[in-house]
């Protein structure tokens, strides 16, 4: 006989979390009681900020064409994609620009091929050959298959080589495959430091999955792409309790697991009893400083740091002549990404569009007033600020801890902490994108349901390919 469904935790509103909600209704039925413990407001890292009445993505801005929860999401809840205005993108060096964009995809092509030989196409398939095997976790998924560790859903995928790519770097295994060191110098460092602000260090799978959203489509959701949060919990009907949790701890009862879960919100200190907890905030001490009673978590060191990252939302005039335009009427970018340059103070920069675009709406022409997003490592002080822009109307200023430092050393967290206690961040060490989290998210509530039904055929399979193939 089946077991009821259990009560269950979520902590954290972010994206994960409000997937992981959503899944786990997906899979364990209408019934399941689930709360959602969130401090400060859904959405977490995919937020807003509102310049002149109009609301503007400061994080969290574009999703692949090939998110395919994603994209089931925006189904599921009537949401539309945001129309696209087009942009042209360069390379910046801090002296002047080492790569154009044009509005022509052969001179593109031309200019890439004149600057790099074929380095962009010998990029181009090693991006292609892990995403393709990438793919295959949706295939896995929909046959109700789950992984207990990061390492085993990464050999299902890739085998032992998808597993060494978290621990050496983009760079290395770029020139591996006979991507030249200038392309890697300009390109390369361009592309991750604008999602990671990291550099070309960072380990070659979170590499690969930057460099797909750089090359491949990407879209954005109408409206903000925090309405995914928000739209699923809703769906789900969740109970959101704003709260931080301070700790879990285990208890039994009729000789199973059950976790309280501590917290604090506005009224007080509060406690509530479950079958089953999903942390989906990130477990270090910068992040969410909560402690374990009554057992031994896997690991006792959530180790390493999250790397810090400012993003500033200006509303002014672009200095263009800092970049060598000084008439800013022919300054043609709306993106710029810059090289891993030792005086440069910023990692990129772009003007961007409200989240809502009628479509009467055009971008701003180079010398007008616009809305800029600027990503940094460090505050920008006065002088920065000057550099960039002749004049400003107004700064805003958000400080997050938001993708971990990525160091190729590191081993990877684990998923299940207890019994039916789980955690989902730990997928950020692999890679950190929306949709790395939305497939861990799907992962998490299939081993949950998997575990708590004992279908143990179902965990950590090997051969997946031919399994799958045999079923269908």
């Amino acid at each position: 006989r089946p077991r009821p469904s259990p009560p269950a935790a979520v902590v954290g509103a972010g994206l994960g979390g409000s997937a992981v909600a959503y899944f786990l209704q997906q899979h364990f039925g209408p019934q399941v009681q689930l709360d959602v413990y969130e401090p400060v407001g859904v959405g977490g890292r995919l937020a807003t900020v509102t310049v002149n009445k109009q609301q503007y993505e400061s994080r969290g801005a574009s999703i692949h064409a090939l998110s395919l929860h994603m994209q089931d999401f925006v189904k599921i809840l009537g949401l539309k994609h945001r129309r696209e205005v087009p942009g042209k993108s360069a390379i910046f060096s801090g002296e002047h620009f080492v790569l154009e964009e044009t509005d022509w995809y052969l001179l593109n092509l031309f200019r890439l091929w004149w600057h790099y030989g074929i380095s962009f196409l010998r990029l181009q398939m090693w991006v292609e050959e892990v995403m393709e095997k990438f793919m295959r976790i949706y295939k896995y998924q929909a046959h109700g298959y789950a992984f207990s560790s990061l390492e085993e859903l990464l050999r299902s995928l890739g085998g032992d080589a998808f597993v060494n790519m978290t621990q050496r770097s983009v760079a290395e295994s770029l020139l591996e495959v006979g991507v030249t060191q200038r392309f890697v110098d300009d390109v390369i460092a361009a592309v991750l430091r604008s999602s990671y602000g990291q550099s070309v260090m960072v380990p070659a799978f979170a590499g690969a999955m930057s460099l797909a959203g750089a090359q491949g489509s990407t879209w954005a959701v109408e409206g903000g792409n925090k309405l995914v949060c928000s739209g699923l919990l809703k769906l789900t009907k969740a109970n959101v309790i704003p709260g931080r949790v301070t700790g879990i701890s285990l208890h039994s009862s009729e000789g199973r697991a059950l976790y309280q879960v501590h917290y604090e919100g506005s009224e007080g200190q509060g406690s509530a009893f479950y079958d089953m907890v999903v942390v989906t905030t990130p477990l270090h001490p910068d992040r969410s400083n909560f402690t374990f009673e009554n057992f031994e978590l896997p690991i006792t060191d959530f180790f390493g740091a999250f790397q810090p990252s400012v993003t500033s939302v200006v509303h002014g005039y672009l200095n263009s002549s800092y970049f060598g335009f000084p008439d800013p009427k022919l300054f043609p970018f709306a993106s710029i990404l810059t090289t891993d340059t030792p005086n440069l103070f910023f990692n990129a920069m772009d003007n961007i569009c409200p989240v809502n675009i009628s479509a009467a709406f055009r971008r701003k022409q180079p010398q007008e007033a616009a809305v800029w997003r600027v990503l940094s490592q460090q505050p920008l002080d006065k002088q920065q600020l000057k550099t960039l822009f002749r004049s400003y109307y107004s700064v805003q200023v958000t400080e997050w801890q938001t993708y971990p430092r990525y160091d190729a050393t590191k081993r990877l967290p684990p998923i299940v902490l207890h019994e039916n206690l789980f955690y989902l961040s730990g997928v950020e060490w692999v890679a950190s994108s929306m949709e790395m989290i939305a497939v861990a998210a799907k992962n998490v509530a299939l081993l949950a349901y998997n575990r708590w039904h004992q279908d143990l055929e179902k965990i950590d399979q090997k051969d997946l390919m031919h399994k799958v193939k045999t079923e269908l």
